[in-house]
Parts: C-alpha cells; structure tokens; sequence
C-alpha cells in the first residue's frame, strides 16, 4: 500500500445539478484535470465520510474544474443528501482495477472468450458492470446479474449496449 498524500482531505457541501435526473456531487476545484485522460478525468480512491472509494472517477463541470459524482447507494450508506456536508479524502489511484475473486471463479466456468471480452473492456467499463451487480440489495438478484453480464459478454456487449441493435 502506497503512502503518498492526499489530494484532498477537506469538508464539501453536496450539490445537485438542477433538473429532473440531476447529478447529486461534491465540487473538488483543488484537483487539476488530467490533460492525458479523456475528459480530462482523474481516477482515485479514498473515502467520503466512512465509505471506501476504488477506481472512482472525478469529472468535469465544464469550467475546468472536477466535481466527485455521489451515487445514491453511497448516499444512503453514509445518510446524506444534497445540502449536507461531507468529509472527503482523496488519492490518485493508479491501481489496476480490483476484480473480486467470486467473479474471476464465475469465469471459469465460461468460455476462455467470454472472460477475454471482459479483459478487453477499458476499466469504465469493467467497473459499470461491477457496480451494477454490487449495488443489488439481495445475494439472488447479485447472482442473477453475474449470469446476465456472461451473457451479454459472451455476446461480446458491454452493460448499456442494446442487445437488439445491429451494429454492422
């Protein structure tokens, strides 16, 4: 484990963007875009207030500075909404994203394809597919997403591609 200092360790209000469907974020004006990533995102990992981040994503408001979206399962693990305050301490991180080891076993059970789409796909969306399974609330519907994800993998599709659509 690395040791270096924090980008930010620092109390933030959560906004919301305006609109129906509006982002819920915190502004991190501290932390530079990175002119080498598209959008100029920064990847990192830490913690706001007591939930652990991985392999999250800082993105742009548009004037130049990075905001860390807030999802709603993080929300309600932590009780708080737009308006609140919270502690946010952040790293860069430049780690490989972390496969949990009951989805590495599932893809035993594939074919070497299935699993080599997987690969292939940018960490974004590895962790689309991840997320989405992990914020299930029961073991049953968690499982039934591993199963869906081999599915559409082995079908070469990533999570919000439309299985229907034809893309010759």
């Amino acid at each position: 484990m690395s040791y270096d200092r924090p980008l930010v360790d620092a109390d933030y209000l959560l906004e919301k963007f305006p609109g129906k469907g509006g982002w819920t974020f915190a502004r991190i004006p501290e932390i530079p875009q990175d002119k080498h990533n598209p959008f100029g995102w920064v990847t990192v990992r830490g913690f706001i207030d007591d939930y652990e981040l991985i392999h999250h994503k800082l993105m742009p408001m548009g004037d130049s500075s990075l905001f860390l979206p807030v999802k709603s399962t993080v929300r309600k693990k932590i009780g708080k909404e737009a308006g609140d305050t919270v502690r946010v301490v952040l790293y860069h991180d430049r780690s490989p994203l972390p496969i949990p080891t009951e989805i590495t076993a599932c893809f035993e059970n594939e074919p070497k394809s299935t699993y080599e789409t997987f690969l292939s796909l940018t960490d974004g969306q590895k962790k689309a597919y991840l997320d989405w399974i992990y914020e299930a609330k029961k073991d049953e519907t968690r499982a039934n997403r591993i199963v869906a994800m081999m599915d559409r993998l082995e079908k070469g599709l990533k999570l919000h591609d439309d299985e229907n659509a034809d893309y010759e």
